[in-house]
Parts: C-alpha cells; sequence; structure tokens
C-alpha cells in the first residue's frame, strides 16, 4: 500500500509539472496568434515588434540554466513555486500594459518566469497559475538543496542576458541607424564584449552557468548549431505568417488560431509515441533528416506561394508539413544531442540544447523581422501596393528560413554521427581507460 501511494504521488506530481509546462507552452502559442493585434493597439512598427517574443526568449534563455543550478541548491520544488508565481503575475501585468515598454519589460520577467518554474495568456494565467501553485504546494514533494554555499554563477546569467539584449537592440536598430553607423558598431561591439566575457567567464568559474567541456563532444556541439537555426526557421515562420494572415489575408485572431490547428495536430499525434517508436526503428539521426526535410519543404513552398494564398491550396500543406516535421525533427535532435554526452553531464546538455534554441530563435527572429521590414519598404519605394510590399517581405523571411533549414540538413548529415557509432566509440574509449588504469 505504502509503494503505491508513493507511485500515485509520483503520477500527481507529473500531472502537475505537465499542466505548468502547459500553461508556458500555450502562452507561447497565443502571444503569435495575439501578434498584429498588439502591434495595431500598442502602435509597435513590425521591426519593434519582433521585442514582444524576443524579450521572453531572451530572459528565458539567460536565466534557464541557472535556474537549473538554483534548483540543485535551494530546493526544486521552492524554485517552481517561484518561477511560477513570477510568470503568474508577469502575465497579469502583461494584461495591464499600456505602452510599449511597459510590455517588452513585463514579458522579459515572464521569460525570467518560465525559465524557474520549467510563459500571453495573460489574465487567463491568473487562475491557472493559483491552481497550479496550490496544487504543487500541497502535493509535490520536498526536496533539500545543497545550499546557495555551493555556488551560483549569477554573473555569468548577467553577462549572457544583458549582451544578448544588447545584441537584438543592435540588430533591429541597424535598420534605421544603417549597418556600418556608428550606433550600430559600438552597440554591436559591447554586445561582442559581454558574450566574450561570459565565455570567459564560464573557463574560469568554479561553478560555471555551461561548463565548456560540454562542447568536446562532436554530436552535441553540432545539435546545438543545429537547433540553434532550426529554431530560426520555425520561429521567423509563425512570427511572419501570424501578420501575414491579418494584415495581408484579413484573418482575425480566432481565425489565425484555428489556422495553425495542423501544426499542433501534427506535432501533437507524433509526440503519443510514433516518433518514439520511429527513432527506435530506423535511428535518431535519420528521423531527423526526414524531420528537417519536410520543415524544408514546407517554408518552400510558403516562400514561393502567391500573395492572397487560399488556405486549404497553399496553407494548409504548408502548416501540415510543419508540423509533422517538427514532430520528428526536435525530439530526434535531442536524442542524437544526448548520444554524445555522459550520465553526469546529461541534464546540462539537455539545458544547453534548450538554451541554445532559445537564444538563436531571438537573434534570428530579430534579423528576420528586420530584414523584411527593409524588403517591404524597398517595394513600397517602388510602387508597389502596400499588401503587395508586407506579402514580398513575409516571403523574403519564409526563403530565408527555408535556407536555414536546408542549412540543417547538410550540417545534421556531414556532421552527426549516428547513435551506435556515438555508443561503439565510448564503449572503445572505456576500454581504453581501462587498459591504461
Amino acid at each position: 500500500m505504502l509503494q503505491e501511494t508513493k507511485s500515485d504521488r509520483r503520477w500527481l506530481a507529473l500531472y502537475i509539472l505537465c499542466a505548468g509546462f502547459l500553461m508556458i507552452v500555450l502562452d507561447m502559442t497565443i502571444v503569435n496568434v495575439a501578434l498584429p493585434s498588439i502591434k495595431n493597439d500598442l502602435g509597435f512598427s513590425q521591426a519593434s515588434l519582433a521585442w514582444v517574443v524576443n524579450a521572453y526568449l531572451i530572459a528565458y534563455a539567460g536565466v534557464l540554466l541557472l535556474a537549473g543550478r538554483l534548483g540543485d541548491l535551494l530546493g526544486r520544488k521552492r524554485i517552481f513555486l517561484i518561477g511560477l508565481a513570477a510568470f503568474t503575475a508577469a502575465s497579469v501585468l502583461c494584461g495591464l500594459s499600456v505602452s510599449q515598454p511597459m510590455l517588452i519589460a513585463a514579458r522579459f520577467l515572464q521569460g525570467i518566469g518560465g525559465a524557474v518554474s520549467w510563459h500571453w495568456i495573460f489574465f487567463v494565467n491568473l487562475p491557472i497559475g493559483v491552481v497550479i501553485a496550490v496544487l504543487a504546494a500541497r502535493l509535490l514533494e520536498s526536496d533539500r538543496g545543497v545550499g546557495l554555499d555551493q555556488g551560483a554563477d549569477v554573473l555569468g546569467a548577467l553577462l549572457v542576458t544583458t549582451g544578448l539584449m544588447l545584441g537584438v537592440y543592435t540588430i533591429v536598430q541597424s535598420a534605421e541607424y544603417g549597418l556600418v553607423s556608428t550606433h550600430t558598431i559600438g552597440f554591436g561591439g559591447v554586445a561582442v564584449i559581454l558574450l566574450a566575457a561570459f565565455v570567459v567567464r564560464q573557463a574560469t568559474a568554479s561553478n560555471p552557468l555551461l561548463p565548456l567541456r560540454l562542447f568536446l563532444s562532436r554530436n552535441l556541439s553540432a545539435s546545438n548549431v543545429i537547433q540553434a537555426i532550426g529554431g530560426v526557421a520555425m520561429f521567423g515562420f509563425f512570427f511572419m505568417s501570424s501578420l501575414d494572415m491579418q494584415r495581408v489575408l484579413g484573418y482575425r485572431p480566432l481565425t489565425i488560431g484555428l489556422a495553425f490547428l495542423p501544426v499542433s495536430v501534427g506535432m501533437g499525434a507524433l509526440s503519443i509515441g510514433v516518433t518514439a517508436r520511429l527513432i527506435m526503428r530506423f535511428g535518431a539521426r535519420n528521423v531527423l533528416l526526414v524531420g528537417f526535410g519536410l520543415i524544408s519543404v514546407a517554408l518552400l513552398l510558403a516562400a514561393r506561394g502567391p500573395v492572397h494564398g487560399d488556405y486549404l491550396r497553399d496553407w494548409l500543406p504548408v502548416l501540415a508539413l510543419l508540423g509533422i516535421g517538427g514532430g520528428l525533427a526536435f525530439p530526434s535532435l535531442a536524442v542524437v544531442a544526448m548520444a554524445g554526452t555522459t550520465p553526469t553531464d546529461a541534464g546540462l546538455a539537455s539545458g544547453l540544447l534548450n538554451t541554445t534554441g532559445q537564444v538563436g530563435a531571438a537573434l534570428g527572429l530579430a534579423v528576420l523581422a528586420t530584414v523584411s521590414t527593409s524588403r517591404t519598404s524597398d517595394l513600397i519605394a517602388q510602387g508597389q501596393s502596400t499588401v503587395a510590399a508586407l506579402s514580398g517581405g513575409y516571403h523574403l523571411a519564409w526563403a530565408i528560413g527555408a535556407g536555414l533549414a536546408i542549412a540543417s540538413v547538410v550540417l545534421a548529415a556531414t556532421l552527426l554521427k549516428s547513435e551506435t557509432t556515438v555508443n561503439s566509440d565510448r564503449a572503445i574509449e572505456e576500454e581504453e581507460e581501462e587498459a591504461c588504469g
């Protein structure tokens, strides 16, 4: 009976954690659908609108590794509840936002809360967050951390977060000031210095956020590069397509949300065991190649689509392919990345892969939004209508995303080893170590 009780509590804990993560994922989806309304209500330009997404992504990525360390030091239940409270409070602030700076600041706080609790559901998030917090406090088992005296690299988190924020600001403002202006070069230089200081800090700190030894694994290093550029392709498409659906096709927010259902259905159907079985049969690397291949085809179709595309003919195939491709590619990428790590580094490697995806998406989205805006301005200057110019900018961003997805396929095919090869190499290394010992 005691064993059954413990087992039941573990399942309850899993349900609570899944509900918390669902709130974060649902928030990210709702934001993409709400982007056109946010743009109109608060007067964002298309390029600056990227801050609504990037403020969250940068804070999330910058704090994620630190939050994991704090969980070890102070206890995972305590950190989860703190993050959940911060995320829920920030959601309320988002709902109350009456200006661009207020919304961006609230989104930044949401990112911190999302990272700690492991995201614009706004007021809807309030009751959900309260219910999850009460259940978590009552049902999750408390765990004692090892104590703050073991060290947390707060300086490292500040360096990487500030460097990324400044880098995104430089990219977005380059459309106004110019790529070779004093403003762009100056702020960009400071961002590079801060990120370089972060690398130095990780090499010298006694308890670094990101031990550089992780990058000795070829599979893990290559997987992080693929995760970064693949994230840009996916985030860029959803950001631009939401704007296209409202500003070019005239869809309302509810219609936009329904239009994206094929992506959710595709990923959801594969997540209930289909991808796992395919990985077991064909290998994660092969499933990964198929997944990114489908994403590449989807983005190429989007880039070549007409200005006023028909949903069933032009959009549905693209969204269905993205859902299936994403559901195959990213879980398989995680498996390949983890195959190149030791058991003691598996948690760090998983956190690094997630962080890299957020960082790549933030920086890449800033570039795509800036390039798209510049393209639209050029087309308007050439005499095209506003609708056609907007569509031209979005299609250019999708074409770049398609190129990045194709690059992901090439990198995966040339750099990643299969899990069998990695395990064989590790076995040989262990035998050699035993022989030397």
